[in-house]
C-alpha cells in the first residue's frame, strides 16, 4: 500500500509525455489522483506496518512506516493534491505546456507521499529533498524573471535549510540508538553524557533548517517571492500541503528522535519558541500591509504555519494537539484562499486586493467560500480554526513557562485581529461596494472545476469545527502517543 502510494503519481507523470491528446493526459492525471485519495481512505483504517526498501549499509537503510503521523499527513496531501488538481484542469485551460506542470504536480506528490511514510531521519531527508527539486519548477512554470528569481529563491532557501538538518541528523547518528524514528525518542543516554550542550545546539539548528520549508524566521523569506510568481494550483498546493513537509520533520526530530524530556526547560525551547512567536506576530503584521492578494495569503502562511510550530514546542499534550488539529485545518482553508485568489485573478486578471470592489456581484460563489474560509483562518466559532486555536492557548497557559504561557495567548489573539484585518475587508468591499463603485460583470466563475474545489474546502473549514469532538478524541490519543 505504501509503496504503491509513492510509485502511482511518478508513474502517472512519467506517462504523460508520451500521451498525444489533451483529453487523455487530463484523464490519467485524474485517474491517478483518485486513485490515491481512494488508498488513502483506505490506508487510514489500517493497523501500522513497515517495509525495508533497501539498505546502503547496516545502518542506513530506506524503509517506510505506516504510524499515526503518517496517516494524518498522507491523508491531508491525498485529498489537497486531489482537489487542486481538479482545479488546475479549468485553471492551466489554454496552455501548452500544462502537462508540464502536471508531471511535477505528481512527482511531488509521489515525494509528500515517501516523506509522509519514512521510518528513518535518513529516508525522510531524502525525500525531503526530492520535495524541493520536485516542486521548484512549478513555482519556475511560467518562465518569466519573476517566476526565476521566485523559484532560484525557494530553492536556494530550502537546500540551506537542509544542510542545516543534514549537519543534525549526521551528528544526530553518534547520539542516537538509530536513526529509527521511536515515539519518545532515541537517544542513547550513555553517548549524550556530558554532551547535552552539543546535542542541544545540533537539535535547534536542526529544527530552524527544517523550518525553512514550514516558513519559520529567519528562513521564511521565500514564500513571499515564490507564491505571486507561482500558478494558483502551484501555490495552494506549496504553502497548504508541501510547507507542511517542514512541519512533519519537526516532528519527527523531536518527538520520535531526541523526546521531548530532553528539550523541556531548556533554552533550545525558549529560542523556538520565541521564534515561532516572532514569526506569527510578523507575519500577520506583514500580511495586513500587503496589498497584492497572493503576496498576503503567503505573508498569512508564514503567520499561521508558525501556530502549529507554538504548538509543538510548548511540548505538552494539548499544545501539541492544537498543533496537529491546525496543521490539518490550515491545509484546507489556505489551499481553498489560494484557489480563489486563482479564480479571481483567472477571471478578472486584477491582482490586489484594492480591485476586488464589487467582486460579490459578479463572483458570488467564490467570494462566499472565500469568506466562510477566512472565518475559520480568524478563527471565529463555531468554524475549525477556533478550535485548534483553543487547545493551542490551553496548552500555552498550562505549560508552565512562565513568560511564554501568558504571551503565547496574547499573541495569538493579536494574530487572530490581524488576520481579521487583512481578509474581513475584501468580503465587504466585495458585497457591500457601495452606490458609486464600478461593479465588474457578472462571469461563470471557471466552471464548476473551478467552484466546486473551492466550496468542499470551504465546507471542510466550517464542517471540521462543528464535527471536532471525534478528530480531537483521535488526534488528542495520537499527541498522547508522542510523549
Amino acid at each position: 500500500m505504501m509503496l504503491t502510494m509513492i510509485l502511482l503519481p511518478a508513474l502517472a507523470a512519467l506517462a504523460l509525455p508520451f500521451l498525444k491528446r489533451r483529453r487523455d493526459k487530463h484523464r490519467c492525471v485524474m485517474l491517478a489522483l483518485a486513485l490515491e485519495a481512494v488508498l488513502a481512505a483506505n490506508a487510514l483504517l489500517l493497523p501500522e506496518r513497515e517495509m525495508v526498501l533497501f539498505s546502503m549499509t547496516e545502518s542506513l537503510t530506506i524503509a517506510l512506516r505506516l504510524d499515526g503521523i503518517s496517516k494524518l499527513f498522507m491523508a491531508i496531501g491525498a485529498f489537497g493534491f486531489l482537489l487542486t488538481g481538479i482545479y488546475a484542469f479549468r485553471y492551466l485551460e489554454g496552455e501548452e505546456k500544462d502537462d508540464r506542470f502536471f508531471v511535477f504536480f505528481l512527482l511531488s506528490q509521489a515525494a509528500l507521499m515517501g516523506m509522509d511514510f519514512s521510518r528513518n531521519l535518513i529516508t525522510m531527508y531524502l525525500f525531503f529533498e526530492m520535495i524541493t527539486l520536485l516542486s521548484m519548477p512549478l513555482v519556475l512554470y511560467d518562465r518569466t524573471e519573476q517566476a526565476v528569481r521566485g523559484a532560484l529563491k525557494y530553492l536556494f532557501y530550502s537546500i540551506a535549510g537542509a544542510f542545516l538538518a543534514l549537519g543534525c541528523i549526521f551528528f544526530l547518528s553518534k547520539f542516537c540508538v538509530s536513526l529509527e524514528f521511536v515515539p519518545g525518542g532515541n537517544l542513547d543516554s550513555e553517548k549524550t553524557a556530558g554532551q547535552e550542550t552539543l546535542l542541544q545546539i545540533l537539535v535547534f539548528l536542526g529544527v530552524v533548517g527544517f523550518g525553512a520549508k514550514a516558513g519559520m524566521y529567519p528562513l521564511h523569506g521565500w514564500l513571499p517571492t515564490a507564491h505571486p510568481v507561482a500558478p494558483a494550483p502551484a501555490s495552494a498546493v506549496l504553502s497548504g500541503i508541501i510547507a507542511k513537509a517542514g512541519v512533519l520533520a519537526i516532528i519527527r526530530l523531536i518527538f520520535f528522535c531526541v523526546g521531548a524530556d530532553f528539550l523541556r526547560g531548556t533554552w533550545v525551547q525558549q529560542a523556538l519558541l520565541g521564534l515561532a512567536l516572532l514569526t506569527v506576530f510578523m507575519g500577520s503584521m506583514m500580511a495586513y500591509r500587503e496589498k497584492v492578494f497572493k503576496k498576503r495569503l503567503a505573508y498569512s502562511s508564514v503567520s499561521q504555519i508558525s501556530y502549529i510550530l507554538v504548538g509543538l514546542f510548548f511540548l505538552t499534550p494539548e499544545s501539541v494537539l492544537g498543533g496537529l488539529l491546525h496543521v490539518l485545518f490550515h491545509a484546507a482553508i489556505k489551499v481553498c484562499l489560494f484557489l480563489v485568489a486563482g479564480s479571481f485573478i483567472h477571471n478578472t486578471g486584477k491582482h490586489n486586493v484594492d480591485e476586488f470592489v464589487g467582486f460579490g456581484k459578479s463572483m458570488p460563489k467564490t467570494l462566499w467560500g472565500f469568506t466562510l474560509a477566512s472565518l475559520a483562518l480568524i478563527g471565529i466559532p463555531p468554524a475549525s480554526g477556533f478550535v485548534s486555536k483553543w487547545y493551542l492557548a490551553l496548552g500555552a497557559l498550562d505549560s508552565g513557562l512562565s513568560i511564554y504561557s501568558w504571551l503565547a495567548p496574547v499573541v495569538l489573539l493579536i494574530s487572530a485581529l490581524l488576520t481579521a484585518g487583512y481578509l474581513l475587508p475584501i468580503t465587504v468591499s466585495g458585497f457591500f461596494p457601495g452606490k458609486d463603485a464600478a461593479v465588474p460583470a457578472k462571469n461563470d466563475e471557471g466552471g464548476w472545476s473551478m467552484v466546486a474545489p473551492i466550496w468542499i474546502l470551504a465546507g471542510l473549514s466550517l464542517l471540521l469545527g462543528l464535527c471536532a469532538g471525534s478528530l480531537v478524541g483521535v488526534l488528542g490519543s495520537l499527541a498522547a502517543s508522542l510523549f
